[in-house]
């Protein structure tokens, strides 16, 4: 487990946010954004908690395979990844068919398609820690259009490897600093930042900055994203 910043940092990191997002400034100088999928667009913890039919049960199952997924490297299917998390915290497996069965249930996050549509003509592309299908289906739940939809079967390695990033940005053809990446969890923000892409930190639990390169932003929600482009 990391150490938490210091209350200084915090204060540091949350007044420059602040400076940042009431400030006019000139449009960010990126030629395209990179979404997490699963945590910044996707509110996929909803659905785990359904199927696991006990919401902190469901929390834990997800939790842990996030745990497993961010430190498994090389892909291994997906399914997998999810079944080893139900044993691992006590979910009967045979509830890890049911997720992947309800997988089109999933649904945005409220701000997630207005946003999306406030930034409809320019690069969009998807980073996500799953399958190529199971990608494809959450992606076409945003309602948007992506350029790119770069799975961990695709990339064949799972974030936080760096090699997740860098095959969304060679998809793209753009370096790492002209792609925003927009992250939803904590662990997005040292993963994308250490490759020198600037970092938009949909921070929904107000998770403390973890060591690293720092986010560029970091909110509560999506709703400011597009401000950065003067939109």
């Amino acid at each position: 487990m990391t150490a938490p910043q210091s209350t200084q940092q915090l204060i540091t990191t949350c007044q420059s946010t602040q400076q940042l997002m009431t400030e006019r400034q000139p449009p960010l100088p990126v030629d395209a954004i990179a979404f997490d999928l699963l945590t910044a667009l996707i509110d996929s913890w909803t659905l785990w908690e359904q199927v696991a039919a006990d919401a902190p049960l469901g929390r834990a199952w997800r939790t842990a395979s996030l745990r497993l997924i961010t430190a498994a490297g090389d892909y291994q299917p997906y399914e997998t990844m999810v079944r080893r998390a139900a044993e691992e915290v006590g979910v009967p497996v045979a509830r890890s068919d049911d997720l992947l069965a309800r997988w089109p249930e999933l649904r945005p996050w409220p701000e997630a398609p207005a946003v999306l549509a406030r930034l409809a003509g320019r690069r969009l592309a998807i980073v996500t820690n799953c399958s190529q299908e199971l990608a494809e289906i959450a992606a076409r739940a945003t309602g948007a259009a992506f350029e790119v939809v770069m799975s961990a079967e695709r990339a064949g390695v799972y974030k936080t490897d760096p090699r997740a990033y860098r095959a969304a940005i060679d998809a793209l053809g753009l370096p790492p600093e002209r792609v925003l990446f927009v992250a939803g969890s904590a662990h997005d923000v040292p993963g994308a930042g250490s490759l020198g892409m600037p970092v938009y930190w949909s921070n929904r639990l107000r998770l403390p900055v973890p060591p690293g390169p720092p986010p560029l932003v970091d909110a509560p929600d999506l709703t400011e994203l597009p401000s950065l482009f003067g939109g």
